[in-house]
């Protein structure tokens, strides 16, 4: 029995065990004419696995490129089309660096934190007053959204204060909107008025008349 821990790592695993063991077959064919039939099935094997991409222009094209992948370049002079650089494929991609900024509140979020920055960066007047307010609302209701719980809008400022080292206070007669309009509550369907009877539920209200059915 065989394990794939135990096989060749797959070159394009969307294609399959069964396909890279042909190519493998196909690199094994030294009768030129015997390797190009036998290609030829391999690559509208590969076609049919895809077959909502023949519409595209270059989709016989592309196919071909992956076969001579699967087969280390070794059938690239088999391939009618100019086959890509196997230089291209030598080293692993280069990973992508991404901002990686750990801090503690990431139920704010990172944009939270470039916001109250430039906050905290303007000069004191109107719009830092109103971008303040705003920051201020909208960290609540990111908290409540986590959280779940009620919370004190003094904590609030407690924590912008705390994530701009103190460079950006809130006035402390600013007072947030209330938590319930800031997190809207679907309603819960009350069926404590409706009695069940068979399949059937009725009003008590109606039951006398006949009862209204849902």
């Amino acid at each position: 029995m065989e394990y794939n821990t135990g096989l060749n790592k797959l070159i394009l695993p969307e294609y399959g065990r069964n396909v890279q063991k042909l190519v493998e077959q196909a690199v094994e064919i030294e009768d030129k004419e015997k390797r190009s039939k036998f290609i030829e099935g391999i690559i509208n094997h590969m076609g049919n696995m895809y077959p909502y991409l023949r519409d595209l222009r270059d989709f016989k094209h592309k196919i071909w490129d992956h076969f001579v992948i699967i087969s280390k370049f070794k059938l690239s002079e088999d391939s009618p089309f100019p086959v890509p650089k196997s230089t291209t494929f030598a080293d692993e991609p280069e990973k992508i660096p991404y901002k990686n900024k750990n801090f503690r509140y990431k139920h704010f979020g990172k944009n939270i934190l470039d916001m109250l920055d430039y906050a905290s960066k303007l000069e004191d007047g109107e719009e830092k007053t109103i971008l303040t307010a705003l920051l201020a609302n909208h960290m609540k209701k990111l908290y409540l959204t986590w959280s779940k719980d009620q919370v004190d809008d003094s904590f609030i400022f407690q924590k912008i204060s705390e994530l701009t080292k103190g460079k950006l206070k809130v006035n402390k007669d600013l007072i947030l909107s209330a938590s319930g309009s800031l997190v809207s509550k679907k309603p819960r369907k009350n069926n404590s008025d409706k009695k069940y009877s068979g399949k059937k539920y009725y009003d008590k209200k109606d039951r006398n008349k006949g009862g209204r059915r849902y």
